[in-house]
């Protein structure tokens, strides 16, 4: 008497397998663009506070640059330029400084870091 799996027993195998992945990979997918949008509002809030902790030290006035906020002050309000052009999870943003308020924006990049644009303004406003 042989040992060993028929080949049947193989393919219900296989295809357990298979329905195990449909279910799986597209909730594995959804997450990473979850998190992708997630990080972006994340970070827009973080400029957003290094933006308004600028202006209560500087009498209200809002940084002009990003410089100010990175390396033109000590210490530093941030500690990276997020509105250098490099994509950060996806997203890249802008940001449009000057002494009377700010307007910063991340847009994604990748169909996998999210479908939606965010931005936030002065008073720390987020909008989708």
């Amino acid at each position: 008497m042989r040992k060993g799996f028929t080949l049947v027993e193989i393919m219900i195998v296989v295809a357990i397998i298979a329905l195990l992945a449909a279910i799986a990979i597209p909730n594995l997918l959804r997450a990473r663009v979850n998190a992708g949008e997630a990080n972006a509002q994340a970070t827009l809030r973080t400029i957003s506070t290094a933006c308004e902790s600028y202006a209560a030290a500087n009498s209200g006035n809002y940084p002009a640059t990003m410089v100010a906020l990175t390396t033109g002050s000590d210490p530093s309000y941030l500690h990276a330029n997020y509105a250098d052009g490099t994509a950060r999870q996806g997203y890249t943003f802008t940001c449009v400084l000057a002494t009377t308020g700010y307007t910063c924006t991340g847009t994604p990049q990748a169909s996998m870091a999210g479908a939606r644009t965010y931005s936030i303004t002065t008073g720390a406003l987020l909008m989708p």
